[in-house]
């Protein structure tokens, strides 16, 4: 009794975990390499936490496309809707085994399913065969190499343009101090020191640095001795021998205290003495009299080598200026140069290529930029489309913009879109069930469709009607022309392209539109593209 007992648990928990996982493949055969498409549905309420698995492989099956969670919103719960593409390389029967999935950290199986993969059969006889061909040189082309080089070219002149023009801005509004003699420029100094008003900021060290490099500088330029390099020591014994050797007229008191604020200064750079406010005061005094004092006794120069002194000045100021005239020359020539170049490639290329092929390039253009993005291919609705386009496309709601009487006959529909009109392209896929079989006149179909794009404001509306049969050999009608659209605000007109497909399966109508400006060539590239991969897949009925 009990392993029956047993037994009828696992029964019981195994129908329990199936009761909410659904499971479907698109066809139980196939070719070697082809795809499997395996769809997994749960239907729960809109709190449930659901995981499908990710995984590479299902059994001995691969796992080469984990599709996006479709789903479906049926009032107060959803459909989930999982698909995995799988496919196998050895031909022979596999059995895809049970796949759990997580709802609500519960675990639920789906049904196990057996397919069979076949090899690829090839008749000799009524296929030719062809030799191999030869290499084909491709065409010549510019390539996408000048885009970097005009770029560099462009950022290079800004540069040196911003450069040239700063270089003047600064030359104008700085412009170095020349001071005639070491004394004017050892006074102004001691003012500007003054002005920063270091050391009643607390700033001592960096005070007695600038008091002392001020008083420094001046001996060093004026007796010529090194008294950067010295010590206090050796500065002041440099000094006495400077004064005997110049014969200048130095009393000891001024020695003195030029010694005195010299070791004062030491002890507050290296020893971190702080002297009082007076003190700071007093030396600084103390520095300006030693000053004018060692300037008035140094020896005076004879006239006539202050005359020799001036013209070498003079020479030296002319020559600076005539450096400075060459440079700017260059840096003018340069510019000339580079602003030339740039010129040239832009008129060569608007030559060769024309203006909009350059504008779009540089400045970018939005259908462009769609056509050379990375496309995706999937499915949508039901009966679904597959179909390869810029962007993936959102699901959209047309309940609201149909009429009552034609929702009554609708069982299922789906649609979904990318852009709106004012874009540059908008793109919508919409599939219907109806829940009876009715035979679809197609032409109505599409007159309905253009009723719409008329009621959203479109106007002067041309209308033309041709077959349409994909490479599946599905055929339908393709309804295409052009329209006005007119914005109030702007009060413009805009001319629009249009396309629609229409295909009915059992029961079922498939529709595509497609909406551009018209003249826009890669809106025209982009629309070529996805026409040429729609792939129709049957209705469920």
């Amino acid at each position: 009794m009990k392993i029956k007992f047993y037994i009828f648990l696992f029964l019981l928990s195994t129908s329990l975990f199936a009761q909410k996982v659904t499971t479907s493949i698109d066809t139980t055969r196939n070719k070697i390499g082809a795809e499997f498409k395996l769809t997994l549905k749960t239907n729960v309420d809109t709190l449930s936490k659901v995981v499908f698995p990710n995984a590479r492989n299902f059994g001995a099956l691969e796992v080469i496309q984990s599709y996006p969670i479709d789903t479906i919103k049926n009032n107060d719960r959803y459909e989930l809707i999982k698909k995995y593409g799988l496919t196998q390389f050895d031909s022979g029967k596999y059995t895809i085994p049970s796949i759990k999935i997580l709802i609500n950290n519960k675990p639920f199986l789906s049904d196990s399913l057996l397919v069979e993969v076949n090899n690829v059969q090839v008749d000799t006889l009524k296929q030719k065969m062809f030799d191999i061909k030869d290499i084909i040189q491709a065409e010549n082309s510019i390539g996408n190499w000048w885009k970097y080089i005009l770029g560099l070219l462009l950022i290079a002149g800004i540069a040196a343009g911003i450069y040239w023009f700063v270089t003047k801005y600064k030359k104008k509004k700085t412009q170095e101090e020349v001071y005639k003699t070491p004394i004017e420029k050892a006074t102004s100094l001691l003012n500007n020191l003054e002005k920063k008003e270091l050391w009643q900021h607390g700033e001592i060290k960096a005070y007695y640095s600038e008091l002392t490099d001020i008083v420094r500088n001046y001996i060093e330029e004026a007796i010529e001795i090194p008294a950067m390099e010295s010590t206090t020591s050796e500065l002041i014994e440099g000094l006495k021998l400077a004064s005997l050797k110049k014969k200048m007229n130095l009393s000891k008191e001024t020695i003195e205290n030029l010694f005195v604020v010299l070791k004062q200064a030491d002890l507050v750079k290296f020893a971190k003495s702080k002297p009082l406010d007076f003190e700071i005061t007093e030396d600084r005094k103390k520095i300006e009299r030693a000053i004018v004092t060692l300037d008035k006794s140094i020896p005076k120069v004879v006239e006539a080598e202050d005359d020799m002194l001036l013209n070498e000045m003079q020479r030296q100021e002319q020559l600076k200026k005539e450096l400075q005239k060459q440079r700017k020359k260059r840096i003018q020539t340069a510019v000339g140069v580079l602003v030339g170049s740039v010129l040239t490639v832009f008129i060569f290329l608007v030559a060769t290529k024309g203006f909009d092929y350059v504008k779009d390039n540089i400045f970018g253009h939005p259908s462009k930029e769609l056509l050379e993005g990375e496309w995706v291919k999937s499915e949508y609705g039901n009966p679904s489309i597959r179909i390869e386009t810029p962007k993936v496309l959102t699901r959209v709601d047309l309940t609201k913009t149909l009429p009552r009487n034609g929702m009554a006959l609708i069982k299922e529909m789906q649609s979904f879109a990318y852009g709106t009109l004012t874009d540059n392209f908008y793109l919508m896929i919409s599939t219907f069930q109806y829940k009876q079989d009715q035979q679809i006149d197609l032409s109505k179909s599409l007159d309905g469709t253009l009723q719409a794009i008329e009621s959203r404001g479109a106007q002067n509306m041309i209308v033309k009607q041709e077959e349409f049969e994909t490479g599946q050999g599905i055929r339908g009608i393709k309804g295409y022309g052009t329209f006005s659209k007119i914005d109030g605000e702007k009060k413009s007109s805009t001319k629009l392209y249009y396309e629609v497909l229409l295909f009915s399966q059992n029961g079922g109508l498939q529709q595509i539109m497609m909406i551009h400006q018209e003249g826009d060539t890669y809106a025209n590239e982009i629309a070529t593209r996805i026409l040429n991969s729609v792939e129709l897949n049957k209705g469920n009925n």
